[in-house]
């Protein structure tokens, strides 16, 4: 290599470090931000990415690099990121099973809680200032434990059925399990080495974490033992796919994920008597002429004609409403996928980049007095909530919004949806509520002028809405959810996402998966 190419190499590779790795990993592998990979960047062409280095990401912490970096540096950093690491690391079974902590035994600590407050009205708040997370209790709405998490939990926490364990991800790969009656965490284990989320059975069983590095879904079970590693490719074995996102269908005991690079939705039973599935071609199904895998813990796959990056559920979770995120402007960019008869049933007529993975839903009456049951999806490119009829899938109407959100969430109790606009530069400050009747925004909440003001929690029985000041030196900002005026302040370390037992475990209509 020529003096020339190596002071360049040299370099960039300074550049990478000082603007890159804080979010990325110094090693490429993933932070905060994903890894960047070529296997990773398989869906952003070369010009794309140097726009995106450029002038950021829409609804991302991706900001913009074009007034620091020149054309050229940027241009160094993108072929950088696109050149394979050799040798790739490996994180398979052997690495997996050694990472696995246990401070608990199963069955060693008591099988009640150790506290007075009651057990499903309380809240898990993720503080991203320094990476804790605080236990509320949602009667006195005050704090009555607090713990240090992984590095950037990422995803949601997910909780067992009975509201005793929840389980944790972090963007390194890092799986917590903490029980919530005896405020200790008993279990980690490092399921991956850039994880997106995790899900948890709907019997409390098993646990699915959501790789994007390596290309794997992985199944452990409730104890944080490694049950299976399912590698992540197309149906011919070709192109392998990060996975999105993986989420919990309890009526239909079974996994569903949505894979960021191959054109499929995988639905992983785990239910043990689960029907075999055919592989390749089938000569007659009834005399099992052909191959066949066995249908627990193996992927069902529903081949589509887009992308699907992220989704909501239907209420009898035969169906899903996805789309993808191709930061693409045309009118219809999601899809309804029947799980049943693995193929999709519908086009959505959404704009911009819709999220339906933050979407609710909820009964409605039209003017004729006819009831039916509404989604309604934030959109992190556009300033509006997309309402849609979840019988005809057509979009009854477009609320527009102060700017491009993030979050929605409601409650049964309550005739009021909430949304921020966190990611318009101007209106980051400025939570919106809709009247779930007139389909109206009625009034809008601006605590602190030019601080980010998003993402809500309602209590149990709905009374009091939880808001977060997303702060560094921010607050969980409580209000009334009827008059809408704050009744309390809690001080916080950037609270990012608050997530009530009760809420979660029922599946309320008015919080996400």
């Amino acid at each position: 290599m020529a003096m020339a190419q190596l002071a360049e190499a040299s370099d960039t590779h300074a550049n990478f470090q000082q603007h890159c790795a804080a979010c990325h990993g110094a090693d490429r592998l993933g932070g905060i931000g994903p890894a960047l990979l070529p296997d990773n960047l398989a869906r952003l062409r070369k010009p794309e990415a140097e726009k995106v280095i450029r002038e950021g990401r829409p609804a991302t912490q991706m900001p913009a690099f074009g007034g620091k970096l020149s054309a050229e540096e940027v241009k160094a950093l993108v072929d950088y990121a696109y050149t394979p690491i050799k040798p790739m690391p490996v994180w398979g079974e052997k690495e997996i099973s050694a990472s696995r902590i246990v401070s608990y035994a199963p069955g060693s600590l008591p099988d009640k809680p150790q506290f007075s407050a009651d057990p499903m009205n309380l809240f898990v708040v993720v503080e991203s200032g320094d990476h804790h997370v605080s236990i509320l209790d949602g009667d006195k709405l005050a704090p009555i434990h607090r713990f240090q998490s992984r590095f950037a939990l990422h995803g949601g926490p997910k909780f067992t059925p009975d509201g005793r364990y929840v389980f944790f991800a972090s963007r390194d790969g890092w799986i917590t399990k903490f029980d919530m009656w005896n405020l200790k965490v008993i279990a980690e284990v490092r399921a991956g080495i850039n994880t997106r989320n995790a899900a948890v059975s709907g019997d409390g069983k098993w646990v699915a974490v959501a790789n994007y590095l390596p290309h794997s879904l992985v199944i452990l079970d409730a104890d944080l033992n490694l049950a299976k590693i399912l590698p992540v490719s197309d149906k011919d074995g070709k192109t392998s796919s990060r996975v999105s996102a993986v989420y919990d269908a309890s009526p239909r005991q079974s996994f569903v994920a949505a894979l960021k690079d191959v054109k499929e939705v995988w639905e992983v039973s785990y239910n043990p008597k689960a029907d075999e599935i055919p592989t390749g071609m089938i000569h007659d199904f009834k005399y099992r002429e052909g191959a066949f895998i066995p249908g627990f813990l193996n992927p069902r796959r529903s081949q589509l004609d887009d992308y699907l990056d992220d989704f909501y559920f239907t209420q009898g979770y035969d169906e899903v409403m996805g789309a993808s995120r191709n930061d693409a402007k045309s009118a219809v960019s999601g899809q309804v996928v029947n799980l049943d008869a693995r193929k999709k049933i519908a086009n959505l007529e959404l704009p911009g980049m819709p999220h339906l993975g933050s979407g609710i839903s909820w009964k409605w009456k039209d003017k004729a007095g006819q009831e039916r049951t509404v989604m309604a999806t934030p959109n992190l490119n556009e300033g509006l909530i997309s309402i849609i009829d979840m019988k005809t899938w057509q979009t009854i109407k477009q609320i527009k919004t102060r700017g491009p959100g993030f979050f929605m969430r409601s409650h049964e109790n309550s005739r009021y949806a909430w949304t921020d606009s966190m990611m318009s530069k101007e209106f980051k400050d400025t939570m919106q509520i809709i009247d779930k009747e007139t389909l109206e925004i009625v009034a809008e909440l601006k605590p602190e002028p030019g601080k980010t003001f998003a993402h809500v929690e309602f209590t149990k029985d709905g009374k009091y809405v939880l808001a977060s000041l997303w702060e560094d030196n921010g607050a969980l900002i409580i209000y009334d959810a009827a008059t809408l005026q704050e009744v309390k302040r809690l001080p916080m370390r950037k609270p990012v996402g608050k997530y009530n037992v009760w809420n979660k475990i029922t599946k309320s209509e008015g919080t996400s998966h």
